[in-house]
Parts: structure tokens; C-alpha cells; sequence
């Protein structure tokens, strides 16, 4: 397939995890990336390894709590690309910890990569989407659906995500831009990989948020991204897609 041929596609967190597999698919469906992450060396490479293929990929580094430089990285990329047709917000920060332990800026941090960060780069790229009847994708996670242990910051990051998708579905669906949010859960990135235990915590209630068919790679979320980002899903717009094993079931 090459749905995305002559499509222009920036992907926040592009360095790692969900981020890097929806850069991959994208290009291997004749995407132009923009790859975006804080990390510049590890965009870099990344974007490297889309070139290596025949692709085309911009690595731009960027903290998107940084409404500036959000607004320069968008400028970047319709520098260099002339375009944008695509958005994948996907750049994120868990911690797990009692929230009785939680510090104010602990909780202000992932508020401000997770949620503002979504809200600074849909802003930014918004006017360039409406030109094309672009597309944006939210990755959110399982947690804005249900409760989830030590992970007060994230839940309420990831749940504020969903809310603000939906609202740029109304608001820009009859101008063509349509907004959905993918809400995995049991993705095996280096953010799970982190888990630890936080003190004193009940292990048991860890089996909330397990799938039972196992932890899955970045590449399932991926496939979905791609399918929202497609005209394969011209007729889906303001949803909450669960990738998450039947967690939820």
C-alpha cells in the first residue's frame, strides 16, 4: 500500500516506541516524514533510517511544551516540505507513583509534554492541515478510560487528551481536518520497561491493566495511526480507538 504517497506527516516522539513504529509505517506506505522528538541524536537516526530506505524524512528536535519552539518546528517543516497533511502526537512522560507522593512539578511535567505539548503542536499545525483536509492522531492510552494505579499525572494527561480531540473534531470537521485519539494499553515501549513498583504500592491491582493476550509491540499502534491518518478513514472523526487487547472488554 501507499496511502500516504505525496503526504506529508510530522510524528512527535519519533525517536523511540509508538512514535518511531508510526514513522516506519508511514514511510513504508510512501510517507515524508517529519521526525520530532527532544532527543535530537536518536531523531536523527531515525530519520536516517527513513532515507536509507528511499524515503524522505526532516529531523527536527524540539520540546513540545515549548510553544516556540513548536511553532518553529512547524515552520520547518512547511519550509522544507511545502505541506503538512498529517499529525501524530505521540511524544509523552509516565511516571508511576502513589499520588500522595507526587510532587507538584512531577504532576505539572507530564501535564505539560502530555497534554499541552498535544494542545501547542495541533495548534501550530492546524492552519497547514486545514489547506490539505489533513488529519491528526492523538495517541492517548487505556488509562483516560479507566482507573489506573500510580499514574494520577498521566491518567489526567492522557484523559484531557481525549476530551481535546473530540472538541477539534467538531470544530474542524466540516472544514475537513479529522481528529481521533488511539488509546493503547499493554504496548511493550520503553516507557512500560520503566515500571517499577512504587512503595508500599498492592502488586494486585496491577492486574487491572494487563491484557490477557500478552504485552504486543508499537507496531499494532502504529497500523492504527496509519488507518486514522488514511482516507480509509474519511468517515471516522472525534473517536477514542482502543488498542489494548480487550483490556476494556
Amino acid at each position: 500500500m501507499e496511502r500516504f504517497a505525496d503526504k506529508v506527516v510530522l510524528v512527535t516522539g519519533a525517536a523511540s516506541g509508538i512514535g518511531a513504529a508510526v514513522v516506519d509505517r508511514i514511510a513504508r506506505e510512501g510517507g515524508k516524514l517529519v521526525c520530532v522528538d527532544i532527543q535530537l541524536e536518536a531523531t536523527e537516526k531515525k530519520a536516517e533510517e527513513v532515507r536509507g530506505l528511499g524515503g524522505e524524512a526532516l529531523a527536527v528536535a524540539c520540546d513540545v511544551s515549548d510553544a516556540s519552539a513548536v511553532r518553529t518546528t512547524v515552520e520547518q517543516a512547511i519550509a522544507h516540505f511545502g505541506r503538512l497533511d498529517g499529525l501524530c502526537n505521540s511524544a509523552g512522560i509516565l511516571r508511576f507513583e502513589n499520588t500522595l507522593d507526587i510532587a507538584l512539578e512531577d504532576w505539572q511535567q507530564v501535564l505539560a509534554v502530555n497534554l499541552t505539548g498535544t494542545f501547542l503542536m495541533c495548534q501550530a499545525a492546524l492552519p497547514h492541515l486545514l489547506e490539505n483536509g489533513g488529519a491528526i492522531a492523538n495517541i492517548a492510552s487505556s488509562s483516560a478510560l479507566m482507573g489506573q494505579p500510580w499514574s494520577a499525572a498521566y491518567a489526567a494527561s492522557k484523559g484531557g487528551v481525549v476530551s481535546f480531540t473530540k472538541t477539534l473534531a467538531i470544530e474542524f470537521g466540516r472544514k475537513g481536518v479529522r481528529s481521533n485519539s488511539v488509546c493503547p494499553g499493554g504496548i511493550d515501549t520503553p516507557i512500560q520497561k520503566a515500571f517499577r513498583f512504587p512503595e508500599g504500592s498492592d502488586q494486585s491491582l496491577l492486574k487491572r491493566i494487563l491484557p490477557f493476550n500478552g504485552m504486543k509491540s508499537p507496531d499494532s499502534v502504529a497500523s492504527t495511526v496509519a488507518y486514522l491518518l488514511s482516507e480509509d478513514a474519511d468517515h471516522v472523526n472525534g473517536v477514542e480507538l482502543r488498542v489494548d487487547g480487550g483490556t476494556l472488554s
